[in-house]
């Protein structure tokens, strides 16, 4: 399917397609460079760890919204079983079934396509139902550690949370900005705090997936012109939902993913961030963000740590 013609308009002026060449398979991590991370090992003061992730839990934050997609299905497969005979060292084994995008995760560059593409002008046959991605898996993302910013919106319009029906826009965006008193900058990971998560923490894990706040179509250009490297927030469906424009369904998805070739992720709990750099007075930081490396895959669970 087809971007509606305003969504073209934006997809032409954000496309990254050959940027790092006609093989590249990782996009905008590209712009994760070796001075980049020294940089961000910098930003370290204090040694203080903030998790980002949520628990991965059999009740946990999907709704059965997505089919398939399912939380963490968790099963002990030995117990305390004596490997090596009566009396010997004891071990204890358990296996997960789960969706790689059920809890807090990384959207890998073939989680969408549109028009038939995904990232650098490939064919989204590539994606096989056998193999996987063939191109720009998640296991091509490698590593995901940088200098790491907090644009928290809720904070900068003066709210805990932003309403429903908030589409985040670039002047959110540089109002957070300003709030943290610094400039995001090339090779940044870019954290967008709405204050949705705060629903899912209350246990109402309905009314944190939909409505819900989100980037707006106007977010990408606005990375795009600062170079980030990739995008994470506190929200199930990471753009506005439902959508600010008839037709534009994971419209964000297809522009950050498809033409810019930016991860993105989704589920990101950052209330005890918010916090955290409301009181130290600064919003940058060292990211931890490893992608687990499923081979061919179109998502990841991560375990993001902040530290300060």
């Amino acid at each position: 399917m087809a971007l509606p013609p305003e969504l073209l308009e934006i997809a032409e002026r954000v496309n990254n397609w050959g940027r790092w060449g006609d093989d590249d398979e990782i996009g905008t991590l590209n712009l994760i460079t070796d001075d980049v991370v020294r940089d961000a090992a910098a930003t370290v003061h204090t040694g203080h760890r903030v998790a980002l992730a949520v628990p991965l839990q059999q009740n946990g934050i999907q709704t059965g919204l997505i089919p398939g997609r399912v939380d963490p299905l968790h099963s002990m497969i030995a117990l305390n079983w004596e490997m090596f005979g009566s009396g010997s060292v004891a071990t204890s084994d358990d296996a997960v079934t789960m969706g790689l995008q059920a809890g807090t995760h990384w959207d890998a560059l073939t989680h969408v396509s549109h028009s038939g593409r995904i990232y650098n002008g490939r064919s989204a046959d590539t994606i096989t139902a056998h193999g996987g991605a063939a191109f720009s898996g998640i296991d091509k993302a490698g590593h995901v550690v940088s200098r790491g910013v907090l644009l928290d919106v809720a904070a900068a319009r003066g709210v805990d949370r932003l309403p429903t029906d908030h589409a985040v826009t670039p002047e959110d965006l540089r109002a957070a900005e300003e709030l943290a008193r610094t400039e995001v900058r090339g090779g940044d990971v870019v954290l967008v705090r709405t204050g949705q998560m705060q629903l899912y923490l209350a246990g109402d894990k309905h009314g944190y997936a939909v409505p819900a706040p989100g980037l707006s179509i106007r977010c990408p250009e606005w990375f795009h012109a600062r170079d980030v490297a990739a995008v994470a927030n506190d929200t199930l469906t990471f753009e506005i939902f439902p959508p600010e424009i008839e037709g534009g369904w994971l419209a964000v998805h297809a522009l950050h993913l498809v033409e810019m070739g930016m991860l993105q992720g989704q589920n990101w709990n950052l209330e005890e961030l918010s916090r955290v750099c409301a009181t130290e007075g600064r919003y940058e930081f060292l990211l931890s963000a490893m992608p687990e490396p499923f081979v061919g895959a179109t998502g990841t669970p991560v375990a993001p740590v902040a530290i300060l």
